[in-house]
């Protein structure tokens, strides 16, 4: 059900949704706190949806209690579970220039709300989140969510070459045209929608606008930490290859609303390629040889040359990708990646071929003989990986100046045609505190 609102003449500048599920006991003081703040802090127009998922206590029954006795609250009800899906229902029925929504726990301090809002009100940015990992935030919560938090987020750097900090804090905004191109591409419907739009948010380009919040934990949360890490988990490989195999379109959305370079990179030359090369391989040979006698004191040679070489090649191929051939953004990185392991699965038969023989002719050879033999061998694997990054991984990349101009043209046009329409007024988007 949905409880009717006041009738508006002109768009709205900000949509906040609060999902509840089976919170008849903080709803109200919540809402009445965030209603209360918006009245007083947010000179813009305004409305705040309550989004039901399914509760199965008296939380509808107190939610349209206060849009009632509130004004601009709404409350719409769904028959189905799920942060993300209610999301998606809220701001898809959303007329706002921006949307945006908090947890009702308010557990994140709603001073932050004004910076959130802003780059987004301005066109500066696409998207707004809350981050409790930065070094100005000021996070109070237990060991075990910190480690849990920053452990996850520490993953999706490496894996998926995320580069926001906080994937998960209940505090995020964006433009409601990202929103209606972005939102429909997430599949996700529980805890993992977030991380699946900010992820597809950057391969598609989007200006992602991060703001240290304060930010205390609720004791009496009703998040699964072991179902929801591995939900995460599933989302996260699913989301990876659905990227990877381009069944999902962020390229077409970078070309509908991403924000293209003002010029295009120029591409290393062939002798620069292997001089940088050669310096990301001699890192990675040193990191390799640690690892390795590392991970040997603990377990087999095999296992131990494996582990050693996943690890140097996942950094290598981003390395190399940003270094040794001038690649940017993150369009295509996860095909990038699935590509180096490839490569890497060439290099590891390479070195797996060379310390069999080794064993084979001195089944007594010790880890610092096992060490020359695979560090010679690594060698002969990284020459092989130069050469499959240039003529394979990353052949395309930068393409001919033909096709790069037109691209650039179009950008500058565009920004030209930006440039010379007038600017529209801001409104304050925070009064002046008496505090």
């Amino acid at each position: 059900m949905d409880t009717p609102t006041e009738p508006t003449t002109r768009q709205l500048d900000l949509e906040v949704v609060v999902p509840v599920y089976n919170e008849q006991a903080a709803l109200r003081a919540s809402i009445e706190t965030l209603h209360a703040y918006l009245h007083g802090q947010f000179d813009g127009s305004w409305l705040v949806t309550i989004a039901d998922n399914a509760s199965t206590d008296a939380t509808l029954e107190v939610a349209t209690r206060l849009a009632g006795e509130l004004d601009r609250i709404r409350v719409i009800h769904l028959d189905e579970k799920g942060r993300g899906r209610a999301l998606r229902r809220a701001w898809g029925e959303s007329s706002a220039r921006v949307v945006a929504y908090v947890d009702v726990d308010l557990s994140t301090d709603l001073r932050g709300l004004p910076p959130l809002i802003a780059p987004l009100l301005s066109g500066h940015s696409d998207l707004a989140i809350g981050t409790r990992l930065a070094a100005s935030s000021r996070v109070t919560r237990g060991g075990t969510r910190e480690f849990v938090s920053r452990s996850y987020n520490f993953l999706l750097r490496r894996t998926m070459g995320a580069d926001f900090t906080d994937a998960q804090c209940g505090f995020k905004a964006m433009r409601s045209e990202v929103a209606a191109r972005l939102v429909p591409l997430v599949e996700d419907d529980g805890w993992f929608f977030d991380t699946e739009l900010l992820i597809l948010a950057e391969r598609s380009g989007m200006r992602i606008h991060e703001v240290p919040v304060d930010w205390v934990d609720d004791p009496d949360s009703s998040v699964d930490l072991v179902t929801t890490a591995r939900d995460d988990l599933r989302g996260m490989w699913r989301l990876t290859r659905g990227l990877v195999s381009g069944r999902i379109p962020v390229d077409r959305v970078y070309e509908e609303l991403g924000r293209r370079p003002f010029a295009a990179p120029r591409p290393p030359s062939f002798l620069g390629q292997l001089v940088r090369f050669a310096v990301v391989g001699a890192a990675s040979t040193a990191a390799y040889a640690l690892l390795y006698l590392l991970f040997s004191s603990v377990m087999t040679g095999f296992l131990a040359n494996f582990l050693a070489l996943l690890i140097t090649a996942v950094a290598n191929t981003a390395a190399n990708r940003r270094f040794t051939f001038g690649v940017r953004g993150r369009s295509r990185a996860a095909l990038h990646q699935f590509q180096g392991l490839i490569v890497f699965a060439l290099a590891w038969l390479i070195t797996t071929g060379f310390l069999f023989e080794l064993q084979a002719i001195n089944p007594e050879a010790t880890a610092t003989e096992e060490l020359v033999v695979l560090t010679f061998a690594n060698l002969l694997a990284t020459a092989l990986r130069f050469v499959l990054f240039r003529a394979w991984v990353f052949r395309d990349e930068h393409g001919s100046a033909e096709a790069i101009v037109p691209r650039i043209q179009t950008a500058q046009v565009a920004q030209d045609q930006q440039a010379s329409q007038p600017a529209q007024s801001l409104q304050p988007l925070q009064k002046e505190s008496a505090s």
